[in-house]
């Protein structure tokens, strides 16, 4: 199904990095600093899958050309334990118009004060170092860098909205792998039977998510909950039996080139015979969630997008058993969020989970989850419209 999609080019990342360069200069930084992680994949792809992390850091460092006024050349260096020299560099793949510089930390020595030592080799001795850190670095190796001489600087925000606003490449990666992971649940559906157990459909869902895997790369969740026991968002109660009563609901996700799917169906068998009180909680969450969809336009609040649904249900008697929330992403979920409390503003080339669900505990849990992007015209289009788009019942998926 995604065989047409490529990953981002070089270009992509050259792009990236010229964007980060011109925020850095605005600002007056030195460099910006990450682990390998999700932001480290934007950047110059270095993701938790190329490094693992250690006690020992390894850390990208992108920084603009010394003496610079531009973005057209940024620095791209590694900072690496020594002994990990030559495994950094035949596994790191860096997109860089410049040969990348990989400075390497002997065990004996203070990573932080080599990665100094070498800005103060390479640019003014006397200039001062201010860093802009990942969000989500480790406490122990921001500290180092402190203690190092790094001043820390305040604008995470705007390397936040540089990846918050996805590019026509970045949004085509993740209509595909939104696709393929709703044509994985319906795949599984079909074969379900009365009489199975939780275990036994999740292993099917993750042996159809390893078949659509040349596509999807990499499974990041399988979730499978009967009746009651979705009443628990992520379940963890006892392996159910399906009887004819129950609805089931599927949470599924995998990524392709990097880019997460997130796909919620609770739904039926053709034989089943669901209770008239659950099919009402159903049809308040699908209800919830196109009033969701309609009012996401390019610039109203993500809080009034998460008001939108919660009347619905909150009209409906059910307020309290509300849960909606989510953004999407190179991380599963990912700023911005559509959340009671978001004063963001929805802007172009976001991208969302609109994910209402009612959980009543002891009883019944009935969640909706489709991905969408604002676009251009600042309408939302769901990720998943090329194969059918939203649930329409609870059979008809």
């Amino acid at each position: 199904h995604c065989s047409h999609i490529r990953p981002p080019s070089p270009d992509t990342f050259h792009r990236r990095q010229a964007g980060l360069i011109d925020a850095l200069l605005s600002v007056g930084a030195t460099a910006f600093i990450a682990e390998p992680g999700s932001t480290g994949h934007y950047f110059a792809n270095v993701s938790l899958q190329d490094w693992r992390l250690s006690e020992r850091p390894l850390l990208l460092v992108i920084a603009p050309t010394e003496g610079s006024k531009t973005s057209l050349e940024p620095r791209i260096i590694i900072l690496t334990p020594k002994f990990e020299g030559t495994r950094a560099r035949l596994r790191l793949l860096l997109p860089s118009k410049r040969p990348v510089e990989f400075v390497e930390w002997p065990e004996d020595e203070n990573p932080y004060n080599v990665l100094s030592r070498h800005f103060h080799n390479t640019q003014d001795r006397n200039a001062s170092l201010t860093a802009i850190l990942d969000d989500p670095m480790r406490l122990f190796v921001a500290d180092g860098l402190s203690e190092a001489g790094w001043t820390r600087g305040n604008r995470q925000s705007q390397i936040r909205m540089i990846r918050e606003s996805k590019t026509e490449e970045e949004i085509e990666i993740l209509k595909c792998a939104n696709e393929v992971t709703l044509l994985a649940i319906r795949a599984v559906r079909q074969n379900m039977y009365i009489g199975m157990r939780e275990s036994e459909a999740n292993e099917w869902m993750k042996q159809a998510l390893v078949r659509a895997s040349r596509c999807t790369q990499r499974i990041g969740l399988a979730l499978t909950i009967f009746a009651v026991n979705a009443a628990l968002p992520h379940g963890g109660a006892p392996d159910k039996i399906l009887e004819r009563q129950d609805l089931i609901t599927f949470d599924v996700g995998g990524t392709l080139h990097g880019y997460w799917s997130d796909v919620t169906r609770t739904f039926a068998l053709p034989e089943s015979h669901i209770p008239s009180r659950h099919l009402e909680i159903w049809n308040v969450v699908k209800e919830a969630q196109n009033a969701a969809f309609k009012v996401a336009v390019k610039g109203v609040k993500a809080k009034d997008v998460d008001r939108a649904a919660r009347s619905v249900i909150e009209k409906a008697g059910f307020g309290e058993f509300f849960g909606h929330r989510l953004g999407i992403g190179i991380d599963l979920h990912e700023s911005p969020y559509l959340r009671g409390d978001s004063q963001d503003h929805l802007a172009v080339g976001n991208t969302f989970s609109n994910e209402p669900g009612i959980y009543i505990e002891r009883e019944i849990g009935v969640r909706l989850e489709d991905c969408f992007v604002v676009e251009e015209d600042g309408s939302p289009l769901l990720l998943t419209s090329g194969v059918g788009g939203p649930a329409r019942s609870p059979w008809i998926m």
